[in-house]
């Protein structure tokens, strides 16, 4: 019998990984830190005068009217939900087996599910540098030990990809997995050319590595065309593809999927214990989008963003010191800036928030250190107005910057 006893804890109780992580992440150190008279050109929130408000409004109405028992009942995820997600992939060229689709609670629920089913403490996983910030979380807390490829003006660095899985299969070791954003690069913006994603997946292939392709940004082409998946291309077998409707409906919808191999996506719906989403969000999706509705609005996104980063680009241009280099996207929501040596990001962002603006710095994006001379700027949120009052204020704040020494 276990008397009690004064000095049991309940942190006696706890596995020792819930402890692993207690310590302070010195990434989120470099986060800005804002105060409600900042411009925030730091995060890719989206455009709330891009919300569908009255769609959403009217399909509420309409599932509650004719769906009511169906959509607040107990039920599975909305079948007509992944044949929408099955008509998407299979426009992109994907040959679709409606099986390997599974319906997510945003995107990163697979980017956190997927290291519980295939890394061991100490597993490789091989990121871009910079990458989006929560990725490289959520594979840090799952015990990875992570290789960073740089990212250049067309993405990742193959060549380097190539000498890394070689250098590890020298020593024996093999990576789990890839994680790329090859389509309107988080944080750069880039674009993976044809060439690069085949070589790509043909590394994967003679390696036997998985290839995790995050294609948030895929539908926000300001050219109006679509880059080809990595799921159409030779090698598609090594790949998992994970899409999102946050960025094409509203974060706040928090709906994605995921479609890939047989074996991971069997063990990947073993582990969501959620189902993905309750009945009633994703029949509120599937609803929205009948009927060519989503496609219309996807242009219209398209139309306002890209309007969006010309008018950065424009501003940019005027109020930005000549030897500061940024990238030209070609859809999604994010510039990125190279900025000379005598202008680090930690010390540019405290005189940017001084002068009322903020930014990401690059540091943020790198599981290895690196980005210190680099920048995010985001022109999905704020209006035309504050953009340019934005740039212009941190175009100021890098003279200042500089004339300080």
């Amino acid at each position: 019998m276990i008397s009690a006893n004064a000095s049991h804890s309940l942190d006696t109780l706890l596995a020792r990984r819930a402890f692993e992580f207690d310590h302070a992440n010195p990434i989120l150190a470099d986060l800005p830190k804002e105060t409600s008279e900042t411009i925030s050109l730091a995060y890719g929130d989206a455009d709330p005068r891009l919300f569908p408000i009255k769609e959403l409004i009217s399909s509420v109405d309409g599932l509650l009217s004719e769906k009511r028992d169906a959509v607040l009942n107990y039920a599975p995820v909305d079948r007509e939900l992944t044949e929408l997600v099955a008509r998407r992939l299979q426009k992109r060229g994907v040959v679709v087996d409606e099986q390997n689709i599974l319906i997510t609670y945003g995107s990163s629920q697979i980017l956190g599910l997927l290291p519980q089913i295939m890394l061991n403490q100490g597993d490789v996983v091989i990121v871009e540098g910079p990458t989006f910030l929560g990725a490289i979380e959520y594979f840090v807390t799952q015990g990875a030990t992570i290789e960073t490829i740089p990212v250049g003006d067309h993405g990742m660095d193959i060549d380097a990809l190539a000498d890394t899985l070689q250098r590890l299969a020298a020593h024996g070791k093999q990576a789990k997995f890839i994680y790329t954003i090859p389509t309107h690069h988080n944080p750069t913006g880039t674009m993976m050319p044809l060439a690069n994603r085949k070589r790509l997946l043909s590394l994967a292939a003679t390696y036997g590595v998985l290839v995790l392709e995050d294609d948030a940004y895929g539908d926000l082409d300001f050219r109006g065309e679509m880059a080809a998946s990595l799921l159409t291309l030779p090698g598609s077998e090594w790949v998992l593809h994970i899409g999102t409707f946050s960025k094409i409906l509203a974060p706040g919808v928090r709906m994605a999927w995921a479609y890939g191999p047989t074996p991971v996506m069997q063990r990947l719906r073993k582990f969501q214990s959620d189902q993905g989403a309750g009945p009633f969000i994703t029949r509120l999706v599937s609803y929205i989008a009948k009927d060519g509705w989503l496609e219309q609005h996807i242009n219209v996104l398209n139309s306002a963003y890209a309007y969006k980063y010309a008018t950065m680009r424009d501003a940019m241009a005027q109020h930005f010191p000549q030897d500061v280099r940024v990238s030209t996207p070609s859809g999604g929501f994010f510039v990125y800036g190279y900025l000379p040596l005598d202008m680090p990001a930690r010390a540019l962002i405290d005189v940017a928030i001084a002068h009322g603006v903020s930014f990401l710095p690059g540091t943020v994006g790198y599981a290895n250190g690196g980005g210190t001379h680099e920048m995010r700027l985001a022109f999905s949120f704020q209006s035309e107005a504050h953009i340019v009052e934005g740039i212009t204020r941190l175009g100021e704040a890098m003279r200042v910057h500089r004339a300080q020494g």
